[in-house]
């Protein structure tokens, strides 16, 4: 039975972050989030009413695009109850399916088929305090289970690098999945965030989103 959506866009572009990087990726940006980022670059998923997609309709929209991979992000997918349903059919259908969070939601739902990139907040974020710990754990035990999920932190300064660093460290994350450290635009620079990973020795992959560099006019549709 069909399920209905809020969505913000949908697009078909360069997968532009995780290890995917590089890849042709359709996208579909579901309404709504929980927090609100100093940083954020989607502040349109939670500040526009998007419009109302059933699962049907996204299905066949992906279709259009047989063989490429799917991700579902946001704003934040997983306030939305009927994102579960659509990740289970897009994974019904065939495809490689991925889903973009901010990690303050519990994952238990999240089919093990999905790809999980899952963000970890940083101080300057301002969301910090809504990391849900238990949601490392979990990304354990789907790793075991053979999912292949990811691990992403937004630095905007020196002070979230010690920070995510020592999280990295201390709860030995990149034993759990692929860790990715991003820089945030216009507040880091991206060089200086590779001497820092290199000094520290940090087993982290240095993420530039690559959909900015290719699109630098464009904040939609990319």
């Amino acid at each position: 039975m069909d399920k209905t959506l809020q969505v913000s866009e949908r697009f078909c572009s360069i997968q532009g972050e995780s290890t995917r990087a590089g890849l042709p990726c359709a996208f579909i940006r579901l309404c709504g989030c929980n927090l609100r980022c100093a940083w954020c670059d989607s502040s349109y998923t939670w500040e526009e009413a998007g419009h109302s997609v059933t699962t049907g309709e996204l299905l066949a929209w992906s279709a259009g695009w047989p063989g490429i991979m799917v991700e579902i992000t946001g704003g934040e997918p997983l306030l939305q109850e009927n994102v579960y349903p659509l990740m289970d059919q897009l994974l019904a259908a065939g495809h490689v399916v991925l889903l973009e969070t901010n990690g303050s939601l519990p994952l238990e739902r999240v089919p093990i088929g999905v790809g999980i990139i899952m963000d970890i907040k940083c101080p300057d974020s301002g969301m910090a305090g809504h990391n849900l710990s238990s949601n490392t754990d979990l990304l354990a035990e789907r790793r075991r289970q053979g999912s292949r999920d990811e691990i992403k932190f937004v630095i905007a300064s020196e002070r979230d690098f010690a920070w995510a660093a020592a999280m990295v460290e201390d709860r030995r994350l990149t034993e759990i999945c692929p860790v990715l450290f991003s820089p945030v635009r216009g507040a880091m620079e991206a060089r200086r965030l590779a001497t820092l990973i290199l000094e520290r020795q940090l087993r982290v992959r240095l993420q530039l989103q690559l959909h900015t560099l290719l699109w630098p006019d464009r904040s939609r549709g990319v």
